[in-house]
């Protein structure tokens, strides 16, 4: 294998834009708690340790999933033979390690949730993956406290709690579709995703009612005085997005969770403009 190959397979092993995606979402979270200029090297190094972090989660996950996606992607990295399975494991080692050393320079609290998501990220697959729920459940936390560590990182996590909680429910919701989407795969491999233990009708319902649940604690920002109308007003269309997203999951499983993931990244901008607007001078007449 070539060694450009090789270092395509690696930077694919990544998932280069989930990554960043990642890392700007503990920006936000950082934002969102109003530290982000008092706390920049704070801030960098929490955005640092995320894209590490999610980057070698990525990686090993490839590894423990290099069997089943023979079936379900075999254009990825390993199952086409451009990086090897040891070097995909010895390659999230040092991500990993990248990502512990920026992290060990952030206060308690956050070292406290990058050390549970680290240690998510390796069990995930080898573990959880297959457990009916418990699988979306684990990923559904780590899509959301990406804004819980930005906010830890800059000494405060309050405003970031909401976003977490509509983040992780909307992800949870989006990980049963996508299960839904990867059950011939699946069912192959020998996993019991909660659509191969109780049904794909059954399971999208579960995660319907799971984002319900989002949807409903979506205003407490403003009912709890943190954010004003203005924050109001941009959440809407999110949240009305992500139920029209769960309605189209019900017939087109891809189509939905490609919604969904849309309408998490509108919450999180529904935050910024709240934020945005808390901290805009006031105006005198």
């Amino acid at each position: 294998m070539a060694p450009g190959e090789t270092i395509r397979g690696l930077l694919e092993l990544t998932r280069p834009g989930n990554a960043i995606v990642a890392g700007v979402l503990t920006f936000i979270g950082a934002y969102v708690a109003g530290g982000v200029t008092t706390s920049p090297l704070e801030t960098g190094a929490a955005v640092g340790a995320t894209v590490f972090a999610v980057g070698a989660g990525n990686a090993v996950n490839d590894y423990f999933d290099r069997d089943i996606d023979r079936i379900n992607r075999p254009d990825r990295a390993i199952p086409r033979g451009a990086v090897s399975p040891r070097g995909a494991l010895v390659f999230s080692v040092v991500l990993f390690l990248a990502a512990v050393g920026l992290a060990l320079t952030l206060p308690w609290l956050a070292i406290g949730i990058a050390a549970v998501n680290l240690l998510a990220l390796i069990t995930y697959t080898e573990y959880f993956k297959g457990l009916p729920g418990v699988g979306n459940a684990l990923v559904a936390y780590l899509g959301g406290s990406t804004f819980l560590f930005g906010g830890a990182a800059v000494g405060g996590i309050e405003a970031t709690v909401v976003l977490f909680a509509l983040a992780a429910l909307a992800t949870f919701a989006r990980e049963v579709v996508k299960d839904v989407e990867d059950l011939e795969g699946d069912r192959e491999e020998g996993l019991n995703t909660l659509p191969i233990a109780i049904g794909e009708r059954r399971a999208l319902f579960v995660g319907a009612g799971v984002l319900l649940v989002g949807v409903l604690a979506s205003p407490l920002p403003f009912l709890l005085g943190q954010f004003d109308v203005v924050y109001l007003l941009a959440v809407v269309p999110a949240v009305l997005l992500m139920l029209y997203a769960m309605w189209r999951s019900f017939d087109d499983p891809s189509a939905g969770q490609k919604h969904l993931k849309f309408g998490t990244f509108l919450a999180a901008f529904a935050f910024i403009v709240g934020r945005a607007a808390v901290d805009a001078p006031a105006v005198v007449l």
